[in-house]
């Protein structure tokens, strides 16, 4: 917008177009970069043309879909979200307290492979002088992955699996079957966006392994069923307590390192095992979130497997993944049982969201 009197709102000035056309060059570059780098160095590339992995038809075993939600769906674990399980999680609620689980976002903060975060302010201010009353104002220009970084809400179309021949869209499945033919479009996805994601108001349960086990965990080192187990017994809780359609939070004591040790703390990580995972979709939960940037142990103790878990949990069941999340002043006051609140920005297409998730005790 042009920052005079006589411009009207809509008129962009040649400076503040010169800006946003670079910064979408920018920004496509950045895209470009950020698809394989660091990746690489954390799992171990597939052999050509093979599907390998277990029995079953696919790499990771019998054909998942229909859903049980019906072969159409594309809300996943977010059916779980009733009137009845909002009562439960309101029922949850006796102090009031709010917590905000959410790191802040900055261009400070980890990030996986060559993602990145560029906020701009053009102009300054943005727009204005404008009217008698001499109104000013400013707006932002986001670069970024706005699914895949900071605290970030992993959608269904985040993660996939190649099931027939090398390359075939047809065979490279999602959620519910879903396959990338269905999918794919270079501005947004067809199938599986974030949009389709209900409002999640649910209870929720904090699994202190952390605590459980000393300290905080190092990386590489898998969670197991009897560590979740442990730690429930820890604090006076049994695994009854987690039922279909509730929240999961594991505190893995990884998130000290946010802003102190970036470069440690995206060499890999503490987290969920296939086990474990496993264990967590039997539960039947709608969401697991985590301290760390997957949740899940990276690298994997199986050097041939890469993110396993994400497939176990987005791919089979359609399990939400919740990453980068701040639990340790949730753990300092035992917040064990919780009212979990989150809605997703409902980007179309986008294989995830930011936001703020809460829990409320």
């Amino acid at each position: 917008m042009r920052n005079d009197e006589e411009g009207g709102k809509g008129v962009a000035s040649p400076e503040r177009r010169s800006f946003m056309k670079a910064a979408g060059a920018g920004a496509g570059a950045l895209a470009a970069a950020g698809t394989a780098l660091h990746e690489l160095s954390l799992v171990r590339p597939a052999a050509a043309n093979t599907t390998g992995g277990e029995a079953g038809g696919t790499p990771i075993g019998e054909p998942w879909w229909p859903s049980r939600w019906g072969a159409d769906d594309q809300a996943g674990a977010s059916n779980w979200m009733t009137p009845d399980k909002a009562l439960e999680a309101a029922a949850l609620i006796r102090q009031g307290r709010v917590f905000d689980l959410s790191q802040i976002y900055d261009a400070d903060m980890p990030l996986f492979g060559s993602r990145a975060f560029a906020l701009r302010i053009p102009g300054a201010p943005t727009g204005g002088v404008f009217g008698r009353n001499k109104i000013i104002w400013n707006d932002e220009f986001l670069a970024t992955e706005i699914g895949q970084v900071g605290t970030q809400f992993d959608g269904l179309g985040h993660i996939g699996v190649e099931a027939g021949a090398s390359g075939d869209q047809n065979e490279r499945r999602f959620y519910n079957g879903f396959t990338l033919a269905d999918m794919a479009s270079p501005y947004g996805l067809q199938k599986l966006g974030v949009e389709q994601v209900k409002p999640f108001f649910t209870p929720g349960t904090l699994i202190d392994v952390a605590g459980a086990r000393g300290g905080m965990l190092d990386v590489g080192e898998e969670i197991s069923v009897a560590d979740l187990q442990a730690a429930l017994e820890r604090q006076g809780l049994t695994e009854e307590a987690i039922a279909p359609g509730d929240v999961v939070l594991i505190h893995t004591g990884w998130s000290s390192l946010w802003g102190v040790d970036n470069e440690r703390y995206v060499s890999g990580e503490p987290g969920v095992g296939v086990e474990a995972g496993r264990w967590l979709a039997e539960k039947e939960v709608c969401l697991v979130g985590g301290d760390c940037w997957a949740v899940e142990v990276v690298p994997n103790p199986d050097e041939n497997l890469a993110f396993p878990v994400h497939q176990e949990w987005l791919v089979k069941h359609g399990i939400y993944l919740h990453e980068n999340l701040r639990l340790a002043e949730m753990v300092e006051a035992e917040a064990w049982r919780f009212a979990y609140v989150y809605a997703p920005v409902r980007i179309r297409g986008a294989t995830g969201s930011p936001g703020s998730p809460l829990a409320v005790i």
